[in-house]
């Protein structure tokens, strides 16, 4: 994958992430996708799995915003360093991580997110 692949990528799928529109989201993603964040460092297996994930998640954060901040291709995929917005409570918390993003048919079949979530 191209950097400025990877860059389209993401326009299109980090917007995804803010609105509690987990139907949207799910579907830049494959049927065998592998998913992991920290909440759920074990993952989780498969679009339909994902998409109960992704329900609950966005629900409980509908206005958080994601924002690319670099790109590294790597063989099937990239690597993104992104900045997010949180709102929780009367505050938003920024968090600063990566992704390890794999990609195939222009779908993501592998997604594992790194950052330190202590202040959420």
């Amino acid at each position: 994958m191209t950097k400025p692949e990877a860059l389209a990528l993401c326009a299109r799928w980090l917007p995804l992430w803010t609105g509690n529109r987990p139907e949207d989201l799910v579907e830049v993603y494959a049927e065998d996708v592998f998913y992991r964040d920290p909440a759920k460092p074990e993952g989780i297996q498969g679009k339909a799995n994902l998409l109960a994930y992704f329900s609950k998640l966005l629900a409980t954060f509908p206005d958080w915003v994601w924002t690319a901040v670099d790109v590294w291709p790597v063989e099937g995929g990239f690597v993104l360093r992104w900045k997010a917005k949180i709102p929780v409570g009367g505050m938003v918390v920024q968090e600063d991580g990566m992704d390890l993003v794999l990609v195939r048919d222009g779908l993501v079949t592998r997604n594992e997110v790194y950052f330190d979530r202590t202040a959420l």
